[in-house]
């Protein structure tokens, strides 16, 4: 798998940069395949990453994804095997694990987009197409991005308390993946789900109301171009809260693709004041009351909910491989 030096010199080409060229010497990646996120077969990706990195001369190991989301058996080969990137090829869940767990290690994280809505992937403009996003991988431009923390557990991307973790837990108990299984769950349930009862607290300001969910974002999306965040950037230092209030369910629909196609505007606080439909803010802290355990997601992930949460964003927390800038 090309861990040989003789073999990293004598492939080079003699006119390229030295410093791509030592650049190249020091790196060493982990992939992470999670065989079963998302439709597409992993033989294809499997056989594009050894390819693709073998004719870099990079040195690689391949490991599949653990279900109970505990990366710490990796501890002692990044350390002895001078790991310098961890890619996952898999979901929001299947990263948002990995980097909880390696997170006190220097790495850069990549991804290879292989889930159900990759919205951390298309907020950082990463293709979903396998060999693209290897060559990404590559190139390894990292650059710092935010994540952020509810009740102490780590999120790279979105936190949702309501209707949308009512559906991520139908989808995470549903052996059929995809976004067309996402989309009739959405279905099924958008006609009879109820509002949650929440009280927000962010700075000096406090919302009491009641809503059918509460998106909590650092990246733009829920995931497949659906953009519930527009303005949201991962590298603001700043969290977009989305808040859907309790309203006529066909107005509820009209509010929706407002906020989904960027109609709504930020909102300078979180007042109720002229406000019927979407609450748009920006903060970096919050508290939220939830006292009728609304159930939550993290990453897309179901986890247990809680009655109070607080939520807050950790600027430039990790490094994330992305497509390099146009010039």
């Amino acid at each position: 798998m090309g861990f040989g030096i003789i073999a990293l010199v004598t492939s080079k080409k003699i006119n390229e940069p030295l410093s791509l060229f030592l650049r190249q010497v020091k790196r060493s990646i982990i992939y992470i395949i999670n065989p079963i996120s998302g439709t597409r077969s992993k033989t294809y990706l499997w056989k594009k990453i050894e390819e693709k990195t073998e004719r870099k001369n990079i040195p690689y190991q391949i490991f599949s994804s653990v279900s109970d989301g505990d990366y710490s058996f990796l501890h002692s080969i990044i350390q002895e095997k001078n790991i310098t990137d961890v890619v996952v090829a898999g979901g929001d869940g299947t990263l948002s694990q990995v980097v909880a767990s390696l997170k006190n290690f220097n790495l850069n994280f990549g991804i290879i987009p292989c889930g159900s809505g990759n919205g951390l992937a298309l907020a950082a403009k990463i293709s979903t197409n396998f060999s693209k996003a290897i060559d990404t991988v590559l190139t390894n431009n990292a650059s710092f991005i935010d994540a952020f923390f509810v009740n102490n557990q780590f999120a790279c991307m979105l936190c949702g308390l309501g209707f949308d973790a009512k559906i991520a837990k139908d989808f995470a108990g549903n052996p059929n993946r995809g976004l067309m299984t996402y989309l009739k769950l959405c279905m099924k349930n958008f006609w009879k789900m109820k509002p949650h009862p929440f009280e927000i607290q962010t700075g000096g300001d406090s919302l009491k109301t009641n809503a059918y969910f509460i998106s909590i974002a650092n990246s733009n999306q829920f995931g497949n171009h659906f953009t519930i965040a527009p303005k949201a950037s991962l590298s603001d230092g700043l969290l977009d809260i989305v808040i859907v209030l309790n309203q006529n369910k066909i107005t509820l629909i009209i509010q929706l693709l407002k906020q989904l196609v960027g109609w709504n505007k930020l909102q300078s606080t979180i007042s109720l004041q002229n406000k019927k439909g979407i609450v748009y803010f920006q903060t970096n802290k919050l508290t939220i009351r939830n006292s009728s355990f609304a159930p939550l997601h993290i990453d897309g992930e179901p986890i247990e909910t809680y009655k109070l949460l607080t939520v807050e964003i950790k600027k430039n927390y990790f490094k994330l491989i992305q497509p390099a800038l146009p010039q």
